[in-house]
């Protein structure tokens, strides 16, 4: 194993290749204490405390640091740990460690977030806010089953109502114009054609407001 290229990535780290490929970033301290140099062999002891203490260490830490702020879920720490150019295999060590201890863990996240969400966001807008942070359909839909064994009922069209008060919508006295481009607002928010009609009083369809 060669080190084939060392390029610095800021005034104290440095990203290293092996044999033409991208291996890690470390700091220039550590480049001296493991005596690694571009055209050196890179010694297999030292490679291997590199990947399984020195990296994946220093990837845990920097996932317990990001937690002691706020939840993530485990694809939003991995991307934290890719702009640190940490190796796959180090940062599913690190995102195992921290989820044996449930310091993330996916379900816990979406439930919260539903919680947190449910009154003031259709549905299909929390979906897709968790589906950003990496989420699957089947952890979002476990979620809102769980929510829901709680007792809890979702109430869109209260919802758009709170909505339509806040811009002074009055259904009786809109214009077509008006009708259009207050039906769009609360399309972009994820609210349903019948929702919306209901909530705004009115029995026309989806087409007339898209045309």
């Amino acid at each position: 194993m060669t080190v084939t290229q060392i390029v610095e990535h800021t005034k104290s780290r440095s990203k290293v290749y092996i044999d033409q490929e991208f291996a890690f970033v470390l700091y220039k301290g550590e480049l001296r204490r493991y005596h690694i140099s571009e055209g050196n062999e890179i010694d297999m002891q030292d490679y291997h405390s590199l990947m399984h203490d020195i990296l994946p260490r220093r990837a845990k830490l920097r996932c317990m640091n990001l937690l002691k702020s706020r939840d993530y879920t485990r694809h939003q720490l991995k991307e934290k740990l890719k702009q640190g150019f940490y190796p796959e295999e180090v940062m599913e060590e690190a995102l195992d460690y921290v989820a044996s201890f449930r310091y993330i863990d996916d379900d816990r996240y979406a439930l919260d977030y539903i919680r947190c969400s449910s009154d003031k966001k259709s549905r299909r807008r929390i979906e897709a806010d968790l589906a950003k942070k990496g989420l699957d359909r089947d952890t979002v839909s476990g979620a809102w089953s769980r929510w829901a064994d709680e007792g809890n009922v979702q109430d869109e069209e209260k919802q758009i109502a709170r909505l339509l008060e806040k811009r002074h919508f009055q259904a009786d006295q809109a214009d077509r114009k008006q009708l259009q481009s207050t039906y769009a607002f609360l399309a972009r928010k994820g609210y349903s054609a019948e929702s919306i009609r209901k909530a705004m009083k009115n029995d026309w369809d989806e087409e007339f407001c898209l045309t």
